[in-house]
């Protein structure tokens, strides 16, 4: 994949992840890539360590694994800044 895709899928992702965890409102889009971006490189390592294939490229089954390595990144954070971080 390429950094555009990474952008892409990032970006994406991370914008739902944080409607997902009620964090939309004080995310900005910057920081929605790279939560997403983050998420999926978590996402990827994760899959790949259960035996599955992690980012395959510009598809579903990619910007799933950044969605759930991203709201698992979120829920991360919010355990370590509390509600209001």
């Amino acid at each position: 994949m390429g950094i555009i895709s990474w952008l892409l899928i990032g970006g994406l992702a991370g914008w739902i992840a944080s409607i997902i965890m009620g964090r939309n409102d004080r995310m900005g889009c910057i920081a929605n890539i790279g939560v997403g971006v983050l998420g999926a490189f978590i996402g990827g390592l994760a899959m790949n360590k259960l035996g599955h294939q992690g980012m395959t490229g510009f598809n579903l089954h990619s910007f799933l694994v950044a969605l759930g390595g991203s709201v698992f990144l979120l829920a991360i954070l919010s355990l370590i800044w509390g509600k209001k971080g």
